[in-house]
Parts: structure tokens; sequence; C-alpha cells
């Protein structure tokens, strides 16, 4: 597990999607998730870069201490049970629509109504903070991915693999979102053809 989360770093860090210190990765597990320390550089993670933490909050204070977005994965594990990995990075399209408070809600391609449905934006707080909690875990009720204000993107799925795929759907879509409304705001499916979008969800 340790090694899928190495490679998944390697990977956001190399297509510049967690510039110099940001973003972290997790992964649930019996009793708890691993999750990428405090400090680490995603793109250069090594095994002790990848630490244990309880679904109580404890972890082993002997080693390196957790992302401090733990609390933000713990709260998610603890609200979607079908969540088993989440990826936390700053892609620069996705943060620009974060930066812009403007959410992926236009059905503007297919492929973002099939995965995301929408990508709502979470209210601005100060990162690490318990009211960034508050503000972003429970938008996971309805959403497998959410923009944070003036922040980035954070994305849950079954698996590191999907939610990886997810980062590039999401990350892929921001750029045409961005591209569509400076053109001429974008032309949206039909409410016709997004129900025939969702019966492929079922």
């Amino acid at each position: 597990m340790k090694q899928k989360i190495i490679d998944t770093g390697k990977f956001l860090g190399t297509k510049g999607f967690a510039p110099g210190l940001s973003g972290n990765i997790s992964m649930r597990c019996d009793n708890g998730f691993i999750i990428t320390t405090s400090g680490s550089r995603l793109v250069d993670l090594q095994f002790d870069d990848i630490v244990f933490m309880n679904f109580d909050g404890s972890y082993d204070e002997n080693c390196k201490k957790p992302s401090s977005e733990k609390n933000l994965h713990n709260e998610i594990y603890h609200l979607r049970s079908d969540i088993n990995a989440i990826i936390h990075c700053h892609a620069p399209k996705s943060a620009t629509l974060a930066a812009c408070h403007i959410p992926m809600d236009r059905k503007l391609l297919a492929d973002c109504v099939f995965y995301f449905k929408e990508i709502p934006v979470a209210p601005y707080a100060m990162p690490s903070s318990d009211a960034l909690v508050h503000n972003t875990a429970p938008l996971f009720k309805n959403h497998n991915a959410v923009l944070m204000a003036n922040h980035g993107i954070i994305i849950g799925a079954d698996s590191l693999e999907n939610a990886l795929y997810l980062v590039e759907t999401a990350e892929f879509n921001a750029e045409v979102y961005i591209n569509a409304i400076s053109i001429n705001s974008g032309c949206s499916l039909s409410p016709e053809s997004v129900s025939e979008v969702y019966t492929l969800c079922r």
C-alpha cells in the first residue's frame, strides 16, 4: 500500500499537480488509514513519509507527524464507507476554479457528468483547520470530489487507482471548463442528454 502511495505521489508531482510540499494522499486499512506525512514532497516520497493513523485520531508519536489535513481525511472515511483512498492536490486548473469559487456544475462534458455529476466548492477555511473539515467533509455525502475555495481539490474513490484517475479527469474537465466559459460561457448538455448519461451510472 505504501508503494502505491509513493508511485501516485511521483505521478502527481511529475504532472505538476502537487507543487512544492503541497498535497496529501491516504488509503484506508484496518482500524484506520495510512497517510503522507506533514511537510513531505509527494514527488519523492519515501516509506517513512507514510504513517498510520487510527480512526480515533491517535498515531505513533515516534514516527513523523501525519499530514496536517489528517482530520479531513478521517472525517471523509467516517462519512463514506465506500471510499478507500483520498487524494488532495493543487492541480492548477482545478485550483484556478477553486480560487474563483466556481463550481463545475455546468453540464459541459459527458464524462464529467458521468464521473462527478458536479464538483461543488466548499467555503473557504484555513488549510488544516477544523473549519476546513466542517466546510468540506459534508459535501462528500453526495459528491466524490470537492473544490476547496482558494485552496485545491480533494477526491475520494474506492481505490487509489480510481482516485488518481478521477484527479486526472477533474483536471482535464477544469481546463475545458475554463476555456469554454472564457469563449462564450459554454454550451451545456440538454436535460435529455444529461438523463441519458445518468442512466449509464446505474
